[in-house]
């Protein structure tokens, strides 16, 4: 069809009819794309049936499926929170039990260095009758025995809890277990760095120092 007509001696284009619009839009509608895909604006079961597969319902059985899944997951859950509940429990239970370890042994120790000091009492106070009953020399001597017999009744319970004294005197300055309070000279035969004297006297418990003698050098 001529497109064109003349209008006062000008060609002029003439628009086209109706019906050209429709050829030439169908001749510019694409075409299905290479390996089946829909065409745009399809949904899921569209696109299935254009590329030959039938969705289809979904079936009572998947659904039972479906939610058999979903009950075992949920039973799942359940059991692993109860589990982690109890482990929470056991853990609580157990710094409960821990603390109550403790106390109980601070309280065993305390009991255990008061029945030390009761027994020191004790003979103290035994030292004290018999030295009250004797003449006043002999009161002195009572009374030394009397201490003598407390000392070593502490001294034994300390070895009881394993608490020892600490060899000093003699021998070579140890800075681990000795603390040095006083410097003297040197002689023949006493080298520089043996303890010649003890202040206090110091005591280990196992192999650690409960406290350090404190000593005099030579130096």
């Amino acid at each position: 069809m001529d497109r064109e007509r003349t209008i006062n001696g000008e060609a002029v284009e003439q628009a086209p009819a109706a019906g050209d619009v429709e050829a030439v839009a169908a001749d510019e509608t694409p075409g299905p794309q290479a390996g089946g895909a829909g065409r745009v604006g399809e949904g899921p079961r569209e696109m299935l049936a254009s590329a030959g597969q039938d969705a289809g319902p979904i079936r009572p059985e998947e659904v039972e499926t479906l939610r058999a899944e979903v009950t075992r997951l949920s039973e799942e859950a359940e059991r692993n929170w109860q589990q982690f509940l109890r482990a929470a429990a056991d853990l609580e239970n157990y710094r409960k039990h821990a603390a109550r370890q403790r106390e109980e042994a601070v309280a065993t120790t305390r009991r255990a260095l008061l029945r030390v000091v009761l027994g020191v009492v004790d003979t103290l106070e035994r030292a004290m009758e018999h030295a009250g009953q004797g003449a006043a020399e002999a009161n002195s001597a009572a009374i030394l025995d009397g201490i003598r017999l407390a000392h070593r009744d502490v001294l034994e319970t300390l070895r009881g809890m394993d608490v020892r004294p600490i060899e000093a005197v003699g021998r070579p300055f140890d800075p681990r277990v000795h603390e040095a309070v006083e410097v003297v000279a040197p002689d023949e035969q006493t080298p520089a760095g043996t303890v010649v004297g003890e202040v206090q006297r110091g005591y280990l418990i196992g192999d650690d120092v409960l406290r350090p003698a404190r000593v005099r050098v030579a130096q």
